[in-house]
């Protein structure tokens, strides 16, 4: 049956592709049928290199494997996706301006104040809310732009505990379970659950990170872990897929981008199986910032409060900052979206469309336009029916890099990319999507740059490294604990890796001690003060500050049910900042990239593995 079909295909398509053609009895009908399909798309080049049967045959079928799995991996197969990147390239090459048409303008949302009145009003909604929503983490890069050869989401958030961005972000939702479970008092706990989408590059590395640590407490049933492939690289205008130049019968890939996430969801059905069990919100989140579960539950409940189908998580926005911002673009034709314009593109966009200014402050001393963090909150019911017109698909750009202005010949070959923000591009004018602003120093502070590059930021903007990333985490607990009545010293400037940064008190706590302001708030009590050189680490859920005056090192780890109340003066030797030199081999990655360690000298730890009420002082 296969020859009959190979040789019926064979007379129609296949007598000007010899090579292919005197190959087709080594395949399957689905095999031929995909050959069928790249010849009809123009890629009969595939095949000039193929020789006579007999040579090569097994690499022959593995070439067709990896083209079914790249047909089957792409929403409308590889067909679907040669034509959508012809269209692109032509656009491209012609210099088509997307946001022709389009008129921007500041799309409407909502502003917070950490710990005012209207904050902790959305934090209690959003925490009550939380039982409703689950969480999904794009975590399908390696950490080598950093400078550090793990995954990203192994690498330590902070190194006073060690804590790993994926046990900060667990033990977070965790947190949040709980609290809301409290807040609902609800007979049956309702699991929130928890999607990773990985890559060929993280996949097995996240496995084994969270079956090693025992997932981090969380039930192994309650993550699911989402792959993301890869898709084909174009050569040329014409779409012509690029064959690796390692191997003739592999097809050249590279990853399709963060908007994947919204496909894999689809296609793997998880969405169905959340909407069955009640759930309403999903929230989308990337893999490196520390500080963002500060800033979730209160965005929840602008989320509910305001039946936002689109939230985008925002902080303020220097004009011309290399952050995106979140705009309203209305079309000649009437046609509206809110959604991230490219910070390269914004001031152009609005030059040209009657603001000579273009992208500038006002009078608060930012731009008009929120600056996007790609953290994403949809509500569930709408995000189903969007994604079933779609099937997932995302709208793509492409940014092939010419050899000349003929724009005739690549560099290199491009493929066609999606991010993950770009989903409300297909969303029908009357989608209510918004934003909610949080400080920065509150909700952002990426990981992403390796010291060298991290060093080269002109000064005064975010040097976004782990140097940074760890220093902002001390700087937000410092400012929340100031918010909170504590008297916390100022910080004091040291440079590290090239990076002058603040360095603040270095007062950290598990997620289950104070998810909220509120919560925090209701913890300390009396007259409080921390000196600038001293390091904090809270470990259990009931542990109470009263009249506390630190100055060095405390640690303090209680179990559930175990009360302690932390008081009185409290002073060590405490724990002293080292630099660490960038390219001392002898020193650990994820310390030789943030530029220092701590030399643990003196400090008072107490562990409470008994229930009971204790106290704790000096």
């Amino acid at each position: 049956m296969a020859s009959q079909l190979a040789q019926a295909f064979a007379n129609l398509t296949f007598t000007d592709v010899p090579n292919l053609h005197n190959n087709l009895h080594l395949l399957s009908p689905q095999q031929v049928e995909l050959a069928k399909m790249l010849v009809e798309m123009g890629q009969t080049h595939l095949f000039e290199h193929w020789p006579d049967p007999g040579v090569d045959d097994d690499q022959k079928k593995a070439f067709f494997d990896q083209v079914a799995r790249l047909n089957s991996s792409y929403p409308g197969g590889l067909a679907s996706y040669i034509r959508t990147a012809r269209e692109l390239l032509a656009d491209s090459k012609a210099g088509k301006n997307p946001f022709d048409g389009f008129t921007p303008s500041v799309p409407s949302g909502e502003n917070l104040t950490y710990g005012d009145e209207n904050f902790i009003r959305y934090e209690e909604i959003g925490v009550r809310e939380a039982q409703n929503a689950a969480f999904v983490l794009v975590a399908g890069g390696l950490g080598e732009r950093l400078g550090y050869n793990g995954i990203k989401v192994a690498l330590p958030a902070e190194t006073t505990t060690g804590t790993c961005f994926l046990q900060l972000y667990i033990e977070s939702i965790l947190a949040l379970q709980e609290a809301s479970f409290r807040l609902n008092q609800g007979n049956h706990q309702q699991e929130i659950p928890f999607a990773i989408m990985t890559s060929d590059d993280t996949h097995a590395h996240t496995l084994k990170l969270l079956e090693s640590n025992a997932y981090f407490g969380m039930r192994p049933s309650q993550i699911k872990l989402l792959k993301q492939e890869k898709v084909a690289c174009l050569g040329d205008n014409d779409a012509r897929l690029a064959l690796d130049p390692n191997n003739k019968y592999q097809i050249q890939t590279k990853p399709h981008g963060h908007g994947d996430v919204h496909s894999l969801l689809y296609s793997s059905g998880h969405l169905n199986e959340w909407q069955k069990a009640g759930l309403r919100w999903v929230l989308f989140f990337q893999d490196t910032n520390g500080l963002l579960f500060k800033a979730i539950p209160a965005s929840i409940g602008v989320s509910a409060s305001k039946n936002y189908h689109v939230n985008s998580l925002a902080v303020p926005r220097k004009a011309k900052d290399a952050i995106g911002g979140i705009t309203r673009l209305t079309h000649t034709d009437g046609r509206t979206m809110v959604i991230n314009v490219e910070y390269n593109q914004l001031d152009p966009l609005l030059r040209a469309t009657g603001y000579p200014d273009g992208d500038v402050n006002n009078e608060t001393g930012y731009s008009p336009f929120p600056g996007n963090i790609n953290q994403l909150i949809l509500e569930l019911g709408p995000y189903i029916e969007e994604l079933k017109k779609t099937g997932g698909a995302i709208k793509e750009f492409v940014n092939p890099k010419y050899k000349d202005a003929s724009k005739t010949l690549f560099k290199s070959s491009t493929r066609l990319e999606c991010m993950m923000q770009d989903y409300p591009k297909t969303l029908a004018p009357s989608a209510r999507v918004g934003f909610t602003v949080m400080d920065t120093w509150l909700a952002y502070a990426p990981v992403k740059n390796n010291p060298e590059d991290a060093a080269k930021v002109p000064k005064g903007n975010p040097y976004h490294s782990a140097t940074s990333g760890e220093m902002a985490i001390y700087r937000a607990n410092s400012l929340i604990f100031r918010k909170a009545g504590v008297k916390v010293d100022d910080p004091v400037q040291q440079v590290f890796n090239g990076q002058d940064v603040e360095v603040w008190p270095r007062i950290v706590w598990k997620p289950k001690w104070g998810l909220t302001f509120g919560e925090i708030k209701s913890k300390i009590s009396g007259n409080c003060s921390i000196s600038q050189r001293s390091t904090m680490a809270i470990k259990g859920p009931d542990i109470f500050i009263q009249d506390l005056s630190l100055d060095g090192a405390l640690l303090v780890d209680a179990v559930e049910e175990a009360e302690v109340k932390v008081g009185g003066p409290i002073q060590n030797k405490g724990w002293i900042i080292e630099n660490v030199d960038y390219k001392d081999s002898s020193c650990p990655e994820e310390l030789r990239i943030r530029g220092f360690r701590f030399k643990k000298v003196e400090q008072l730890e107490k562990n409470y593995n008994e229930p009971g009420k204790f106290t704790l002082n000096a």
